[in-house]
């Protein structure tokens, strides 16, 4: 892997919680720790009602290969 393309984080939100962004801060910290600061691309964060088998976080990373 040489690279992070895409970060998507959902965030199973649970009343009044603005603050998914810095929920997701710590996936994109330990791709930039891995990667490197100009490895990284687009990141988004959404909050939902819920998410599959009830777990609170589902990241979605789209990674480029190298061949």
């Amino acid at each position: 892997m040489t690279r992070v393309v895409r970060l998507g984080v959902s965030w199973r939100r649970r009343g009044i919680f603005f603050d998914q962004p810095r929920v997701a801060d710590g996936a994109s910290d330990l791709f930039r720790d891995v990667f490197g600061a100009g490895k990284m691309a687009v990141r988004s964060v959404i909050g939902v009602a819920s998410l599959p088998l009830g777990m609170p976080v589902e990241l979605e990373v789209i990674f480029e290969v190298a061949e």
